[in-house]
């Protein structure tokens, strides 16, 4: 999904934008102010990459661990190699079966991108739209997938010179 933030210092400027927007004809569903008393960021779809990965990466947790425990477990029993051999098949064939499970959790973590290499967490990740909230102000925010709109959206909103007008690409899960 495609976002175009404005940033805008005040509720009265975020209001008046809005309505330019929906003076310029375009779709109610596709703007929104997020900031005190609107929506907030995640309602909108403009959640912190770092969250998100987070999610994604559990949410690849609950099916790669199993499959990986089952496909370690079966590969242990098809193989016959014996981790030690002194413990027996039921044992070697769940230590298969757990090195599998970890297998799968790795997965999860290193493809669902939950690993994050900043030392504190906020390092790229961090936009700017984010600081602008947490400093009391609103932002305008169109999404779409239509170029034609986003360009019609971006002329309005930079004649209404906001503190910064940034165009964002968020892919979800």
């Amino acid at each position: 999904m495609n976002y175009l933030v404005a940033i805008l210092p005040d509720r009265i400027q975020a209001e008046s934008a809005y309505t330019q927007l929906e003076k310029a004809g375009l779709p109610q569903d596709q703007i929104a102010i997020v900031g005190r008393g609107f929506l907030s960021a995640e309602e909108v779809g403009l959640a912190n990459p770092t969250v998100t990965a987070r999610k994604r990466a559990v949410r690849m947790a609950v099916w790669l661990v199993p499959f990986g425990f089952v496909g370690g477990f079966l590969f242990n029993i098809q193989t016959g190699y014996y981790l030690l051999p002194s413990a027996g098949d039921v044992v070697n064939h769940l230590l298969g079966g757990l090195l599998g499970a970890v297998g799968g959790a790795m997965g999860s973590t290193f493809i669902g991108g939950g690993l994050i290499l900043s030392p504190d967490g906020d390092g790229p990740t961090n936009l700017p739209y984010q600081e602008a909230l947490k400093d009391g102000k609103f932002l305008v925010v169109f999404k779409g997938t239509s170029a034609g709109w986003k360009q019609q959206a971006e002329k309005v909103l930079q004649g209404l010179k906001p503190e910064n007008l940034a165009s964002y690409s968020l892919s979800q899960f």
